[in-house]
C-alpha cells in the first residue's frame, strides 16, 4: 500500500481518488502485480494519465494498458533491452532512459543506455529504489 505521506501528497495535488476502477483492477491482475502493493494502490487510485516529477513523466500504467499499446511496449522493451520479464516500463523511455518496476520484488530501476545499461546487463547495477514508495518520494520530491 502507499505510505500515508505519499497519499497526503497526492490528495493535496488533487491526484488521489478513493474509488477503485474495476478495469484498472483487471489490469493489475493481468500484469501479475500484487493488488495490495504500493504500485497497485498508486495506479488504481490516481486520476491523472501521466505524472510530472524528476525525469520522464510517469504513466498511470492502468490507463495506458487500457487506452494504448502498453502491453506491446512491455514486450518490445523487454526484447530490445534484454530485460527480465518481471520489469515493466513506468514511462516511455525517452531521451535514452527510463524507469522500470520489478513486479516480483517491488523495486524500481532507472535504466539509461550506455554504461548504466551495460552494468545492468552484467549484473553490477541493481535497482536504485527498494520499493515503490521510496521511488515515489524521490520522484515527487516528498520530504
Amino acid at each position: 500500500m502507499l505510505s500515508e505521506k505519499i497519499k497526503e501528497y497526492l490528495k493535496e495535488e488533487s491526484l488521489y481518488d478513493e474509488t477503485e476502477d474495476e478495469n484498472y483492477q483487471r489490469v493489475i491482475t493481468k500484469l501479475n502485480i500484487d493488488q495490495n502493493s504500493a504500485f497497485a494502490d498508486f495506479n488504481t487510485h490516481t486520476n491523472a494519465v501521466t505524472f510530472s516529477g524528476k525525469g520522464n513523466d510517469l504513466y498511470n500504467v492502468c490507463w495506458f494498458a487500457i487506452n494504448s499499446s502498453y502491453y506491446d511496449q512491455v514486450k518490445n522493451m523487454s526484447i530490445a533491452l534484454k530485460l527480465p520479464e518481471e520489469y515493466i516500463p513506468l514511462d516511455s523511455f525517452e531521451v535514452e532512459g527510463g524507469y522500470f518496476y520489478n513486479r516480483n520484488t517491488g523495486q524500481v530501476l532507472e535504466l539509461e543506455l550506455g554504461n548504466n545499461y551495460v552494468a545492468f546487463q552484467n549484473g553490477t547495477l541493481q535497482p536504485q529504489w527498494e520499493d515503490f514508495n521510496s521511488f515515489l518520494e524521490w520522484y515527487f520530491e516528498i520530504t
